[in-house]
């Protein structure tokens, strides 16, 4: 909630190319990495939605299988998705749209948000950290 009160027990799908994974909010849950972003929303009754994406970030281990393996490693990673990581900690805010990105990830502190925003008239889209 935007007011920084936690919200447990709330219905979270999170979805990649690879399948849907459900998760109560507040609880840790495994995904398949992906070249994909992962799409977060969580619903609960007393709240409006909250929705995310993750952005899906090469990870060295995809840059040693280039420089090592040639490309061959790392063509097969990128298939599996192994080559891929989204942030590891993320905190949804019910009644907003988020963005986390991992290449700002701190360890063991959630990723800092972005929102995104849409400029029609300029054609533009971007996004702006959240405080």
């Amino acid at each position: 909630m935007p007011s920084g009160e936690l919200v447990a027990g709330a219905d979270c799908k999170l979805s990649n190319d690879y399948g849907t994974f459900t998760v109560k909010s507040g609880d840790t849950t495994q995904i398949r990495r992906s070249s994909k972003d992962l799409d977060i929303l969580c619903k609960d009754p007393k709240n409006p939605d909250a929705q995310a994406r993750a952005i899906s970030r090469a990870n060295g281990g995809m840059w040693g299988n280039i420089i090592l393996g040639g490309g061959v490693g790392a063509i097969i990673d990128h298939n599996k998705g192994t080559a891929y990581t989204y942030p590891t900690w993320v905190q949804l805010v019910f009644g907003q749209t988020l963005v986390f990105d991992r290449s700002v990830e701190k360890d063991g502190q959630p990723v800092l948000a972005a929102q995104p925003v849409n400029s029609a008239a300029a054609g533009v889209s971007e996004t702006v950290t959240a405080k």
